[in-house]
């Protein structure tokens, strides 16, 4: 199918952030109930990199990926997000310009919504799609987005998203986040849940995306180094909330610096661009 004349052209990211870097954090930190969750934190993604951000639980890595899609304000320090400084922009519209996988997004969708329906609603970063409205390019576009991504289009036509597998939920919802056309893109655990399967198969689909030159700036956030998408440039490091390290992929993930992290020893392997991690015993 061709795309008909005055649809909605084919999206592309390149060229629409002119700022130095998409996420700028300097001394930032958050307190909640007196428990300290963050710890001068200063951090720059720029906008060619693809980054990976590693962490046991409670190290702080979502309360930093919801600082970097402007859903959550610090208690002190500078956010600046894609060249506008949180505190003199409007977030609802930076919000509209970042693109966020999480579990959060799944848990506000309506189960029976159908997949392709899902898919359209990021357009506008909206839960469904009688809030706004689509045209035949639009449509276009979702179908491609998930024939790309491997899935049965014409089943996902109808199938509502709550009868999803894990793997296809997540394909869909990356699919989602890219229908919007961001300047950013924040993944938290996406491979959280998937079997081998459906983990090497979203793997490559990342691989993909991080191979491609137009694709804007990339985070995710994840506890294990098997589930770092080849095409990875940059790694960072947490733990109680401070930024142990933070640069070039094969600098940050080596055995000591993870040993730090995730407190205790252990072993760091690399196969190509695949990373392994395994406890010194």
């Amino acid at each position: 199918m061709s795309e008909a004349a005055g649809t909605t052209p084919r999206p592309s990211f390149a060229g629409r952030n002119p700022a130095p870097n998409a996420i700028d954090l300097v001394g930032v930190g958050v307190v909640r109930e007196s428990v300290e969750l963050l710890t001068e934190v200063t951090w720059r993604v720029g906008n060619a990199e693809r980054w990976a951000v590693l962490g046991p639980n409670g190290s702080g890595k979502t309360t930093l990926l919801r600082i970097a899609g402007g859903a959550l304000w610090p208690t002190r320090g500078s956010v600046t997000l894609l060249g506008s400084r949180m505190g003199t922009v409007d977030l609802r519209q930076l919000r509209r310009r970042i693109a966020v996988v999480s579990a959060s997004v799944t848990r506000a969708l309506r189960p029976a919504i159908a997949a392709l329906d899902v898919v359209l609603t990021g357009r506008t970063a909206a839960l469904e799609t009688w809030w706004d409205t689509y045209d035949d390019g639009d449509r276009i576009e979702a179908r491609r987005l998930l024939a790309v991504a491997g899935l049965p289009v014409e089943e996902l036509e109808t199938r509502p998203f709550g009868l999803l597998s894990e793997g296809e939920r997540q394909q869909v919802l990356l699919a989602r986040a890219l229908m919007g056309r961001p300047e950013l893109l924040l993944m938290d655990e996406p491979a959280a849940g998937l079997d081998l399967g459906a983990r090497e198969r979203l793997l490559a689909r990342l691989a993909t995306l991080a191979a491609d030159r137009s694709t804007p700036p990339l985070v995710l956030v994840t506890h294990h180094l098997e589930e770092i998408p080849p095409g990875t440039t940059h790694a960072a490091l947490l733990r109680h909330g401070h930024l142990l390290t933070a640069g070039p992929v094969e600098e940050v993930l080596v055995a000591d610096a993870v040993s730090e992290a995730f407190g205790l020893p252990v072993e760091v392997g690399r196969h190509g661009d695949r990373y392994t991690a395994r406890a010194r015993l």
